[in-house]
């Protein structure tokens, strides 16, 4: 069976690496075959024996195509319950002005607003183009989608950053009563 994912031109370098290394790399951790066409931007993966691993593959390549770098991309493999999440904004983002402020917003000054939604939550962020690319577990991703949503709605960070102190506090309560 072959998946076929489309990512942009200018990604394909990130998956196939200089001489072909991170190509090389992926497929040996994945398991899959890559045929990546550098014209149209399709990368088919290939598992003869192991359709799951097709399908984390795609989500990897994804990722690779949405901005994570292939060592923050390959975090989709290390538990099978991390997900990635995109959110498209160009229903907000309706002018290249739009798009400038709210991808501002979410990255902060000198990447720290995201650095601090990655660090409450727990997840790895690629702000790219019209999209904003999550990976994380499922608990850890609603909120760090939340809080981002909250950003592009035009929330203050400050409101945002205590939502997500409340959620995190939230399940430490959670965590607690869990054992106690």
């Amino acid at each position: 069976m072959i998946q076929e994912v489309k990512i942009p031109n200018d990604r394909i370098g990130a998956i196939i690496g200089k001489g072909g290394e991170t190509r090389k790399h992926l497929e040996k951790v994945l398991k899959v075959t890559l045929d990546v066409d550098s014209q149209t931007g399709i990368v088919e993966i290939t598992n003869e024996n192991d359709a799951l691993a097709e399908i984390r593959s795609m989500e990897v390549i994804k990722a690779i195509g949405r901005g994570f770098s292939p060592e923050r991309a390959k975090k989709l493999l290390e538990d099978e319950d991390m997900v990635l999440d995109i959110i498209d904004v160009t229903d907000v983002a309706d002018t290249p002005d739009k798009l400038a402020r709210i991808r501002g917003r979410i990255i902060g000054r000198d990447g720290k607003a995201r650095e601090q939604i990655e660090n409450m939550t727990g997840t790895s962020i690629s702000v790219y183009g019209k999209t904003v690319a999550i990976i994380g577990l499922p608990e850890q991703m609603n909120d760090a989608h939340t809080a981002v949503s909250m950003l592009i709605s035009g929330s203050e960070h400050t409101t945002v950053f205590s939502y997500l102190d409340r959620k995190r506090k939230e399940a430490k309560m959670d965590m607690m009563s869990y054992y106690y």
